[in-house]
């Protein structure tokens, strides 16, 4: 039992205890100068902490802190007044030789001095530092606790865009909750500091008279003996605990003082202050004019000119080297001895050979962007539209089960400054354009007005849109138009190009990283089927056929396995990808109908089924008549859009051998239209024709 007890949770009941024990047991002076020294100790490592902290929340145990130094300080003051009334007659040392220095050394014999410095420190220590701290807590606990629903909803906002997990949310809440009460802790904690300054003094006051009175009644000591004994003691005591609570007062204002950043305190304060040469070189020259003036101390401020001079000339030479830095050479160098290298004339300057690094590979995924754009994408201004689609990535690879190659981003000064283009291997493949602070108003057909702005559409479902300023906002809002940012209009498009593009941008390198992945979980159903049964290449052509139909790639083990029974009986990638689907035919229902046992859907026509039937087996001569695919292709657009009114998605049922043919028909000209076959629908589902493909009239 006591192997496994953690030592280190005695740590606070002990030091409580150690406090109440000083305030009631008396001590004698070896001890009392231990926890004297004990005491300055951990006042300055408190400061050290605080100077080292880059956020207040890394030392969020301060308030604690503040009220055990607090109490122990106290606690040393009443065992002190005890030792200093009952052994102070014996001289300057029977109080302990920290009481007995701080008396002697820093203030000399002369009382005066040591009751002066003792009432500067804790004006100082009262008045200006923790005064100024208290004030900071409250208003930083003020705004905190006023900014609290705004972060919550920024929260909720990047939780529902896919920027940030669950538990990174939950994380970010409770950093919020810990910042409001930290502040507030360090508004009520001050209290206790100005307290003990308040205490200090009385505590003075009550020794020296009290002092007098036990020398001169109890001990028959003079009035002048007594008072300069019980006066230097208090004084020194004073001292001794002032000077700590001084330093905790320091530290409690650097703390609450702070913007947290990733830098200490020394890395702001060196790289902010002392940064700009032009700044030194004004100082320095302010301080030679007045070293300069007759009857000024010109010893100590031309040496002080001199200084911050020097420091601005090195900083101005610093700069000054970095930028005539010479670049690398990329090649061509010349060769030792002073001949020519490769590349190279004689006498002139050296010719770069052209080299792979000149071929510029095209990237699977490109945004360019214009010059009033850039904000979003740079990462010195905190981009929101970077974080967005990282975001957006994370979202797509959970929803797909696959990894979409990155999203290069470039500026273009061809473009129009408030365009942006989307490609897709160097190909465009959409375009629109956002305005920076400003907010895209949708009207998703149900607003009432007009807004003031300039008249757009959006670019990703094409609805009438109207960028507006920020104040029109909540306006919008209010009228019924749906209101989003300039990088989320980006974000949102990036997202829909994306998704509709998956199949594409699932190439080799993607397979392979994908079955590199699932490997980790099933080592050995990767080592027997790929490639020794299933062909890479044949495993990414059947995984493009389930992206462009919009189905997901996560379920691998199933996909694997269905390829491994069927390789040996067919290598048509349609027949694989039927028997692929077949296979998966709960998750696709389950996609199209969640939680639903009875399934709305469009079937065919009887007559139109059998001509269908003889076109995908061959049977009819040029396939089907372009007057009955073009009544076909208007017949379903018709049903999809009053199903779509009816809020259910559209599904066509066919059978096994139609489905491809059909799909690949219909989804280039209705891309909300699905296609499944009879025997993809589990036993458990029942299905309910809501409207048929190919009835007269």
């Amino acid at each position: 039992m006591w192997r496994n007890f953690n030592l280190t949770r005695l740590a606070g009941p002990a030091l409580v205890l150690m406090v109440l024990g000083m305030m009631i047991l008396p001590l004698p002076a070896p001890i009392l100068d231990f926890f004297f020294t004990f005491n300055i100790a951990i006042s300055i490592i408190v400061l050290m902490v605080s100077l080292y902290t880059r956020e207040p929340l890394e030392f969020s145990s301060f308030p604690t802190v503040l009220l055990f130094t607090t109490l122990l300080r106290l606690s040393l003051n009443v065992a002190s007044t005890k030792l200093v009334l009952t052994e102070g007659h014996a001289g300057a040392g029977a109080a302990g030789q920290v009481i007995e220095a701080f008396g002697h050394v820093l203030i000399g014999d002369n009382l005066t001095v040591g009751i002066i410095s003792f009432v500067i420190l804790t004006i100082i220590n009262f008045v200006v530092i923790t005064k100024g701290a208290g004030r900071i807590a409250e208003v930083s606990a003020r705004f905190t606790l006023d900014a609290m629903p705004g972060k919550q909803m920024a929260i909720d906002a990047d939780l529902n865009a896919g920027l940030i997990g669950e538990e990174d949310a939950r994380k970010r809440r409770a950093n919020i909750s810990q910042e409001a009460d930290f502040f507030g802790s360090m508004d009520g904690a001050s209290k206790f500091v100005r307290g003990d300054a308040v205490a200090g003094i009385m505590v003075m006051l009550i020794n020296i008279v009290g002092g007098l009175i036990v020398g001169m009644v109890q001990h028959d000591l003079p009035f002048a003996e007594a008072g300069k004994t019980y006066t230097l003691l208090t004084i020194g005591d004073g001292l001794v605990a002032q000077i700590p609570g001084l330093i905790i007062s320091v530290a409690a204002g650097v703390v609450v003082s702070r913007v947290g950043t990733d830098e200490d305190l020394s890395e702001q304060l060196l790289g902010q202050m002392f940064a700009k040469a032009q700044v030194l070189y004004v100082t320095a020259g302010v301080m030679t004019i007045l070293g300069l003036i007759p009857g000024m101390p010109h010893v100590a401020f031309l040496l002080m000119a001199a200084m911050a001079g020097g420091l601005a000339w090195w900083l101005d030479d610093k700069e000054k080297k970095k930028k005539l830095a010479p670049p690398k050479p990329a090649g061509g160098a010349a060769q030792p001895g002073g001949a020519p290298g490769a590349g190279q004339v004689p006498g002139d300057q050296p010719l770069q050979e052209v080299s792979w690094n000149d071929v510029q590979p095209v990237d699977p995924v490109g945004l360019e962007v214009g010059y009033r754009i850039i904000p979003l994408v740079d990462r010195n201004q905190d981009g929101e539209l970077l974080r967005r689609i990282r975001g957006i990535r994370k979202k797509i690879a959970q929803e797909l089960g696959f990894l979409v190659p990155a999203v290069h981003i470039r500026d273009n000064l061809e473009l129009k400054p408030n365009q942006y283009r989307i490609q897709l291997k160097g190909v465009d493949v959409g375009m629109g354009e956002a305005y920076v602070g400003q907010w895209l108003a949708i009207n998703p057909g149900n607003a009432a007005g007009q807004l003031p702005g300039t008249p757009t559409t959006d670019p990703t479902f094409g609805l009438p849109a109207v960028w507006v300023d920020a104040s029109l906002r909540d306006t919008a809002q209010a009228m019924g138009y749906t209101v989003v940012d300039a990088s989320t209009v980006v974000g949102t498009h990036i997202s829909n190009v994306l998704q509709s593009h998956a199949a594409e941008m699932l190439g080799r390198e993607e397979v392979q990283q994908l079955l590199d992945h699932f490997a980790k979980e099933a080592p050995k159903l990767v080592e027997d089927l790929v490639p020794k049964v299933i062909p890479v290449g044949t495993l990414q052509k059947v995984l493009q056929n389930l992206l462009e139909e919009g189905m997901h790639v996560r379920d691998l083990r199933t996909i694997l396995e269905t390829l491994g029974e069927q390789m040996a009986r067919t290598q048509d990638i349609d027949d694989l990808t039927a028997a692929v689907r077949v296979a998966l035919g709960r998750a696709i229902i389950h996609q199209l109908f969640p939680g639903e046992d009875e399934l709305p859907v469009v079937a065919l026509e009887p007559q139109l089924e059998n001509i269908l039937m003889s076109a995908a087996a061959g049977k009819s001569q040029g396939g089907l008549e372009p007057g009955l695919a073009e009544r076909l292709l208007k017949q379903a657009s018709q049903l999809t859009e009053q199903m779509e009114a009816q809020g259910l998605n559209t599904v066509l049922i066919t059978p096994g051998q139609l489905r491809p043919m059909l799909s690949r028909f219909l989804r280039r000209s209705i891309p909300n239209l699905r296609v499944i076959a009879h025997t993809e629908i589990p036993d458990s589902k029942t299905i309910r024709i809501v409207g048929v493909l190919g009835a007269a009239g």
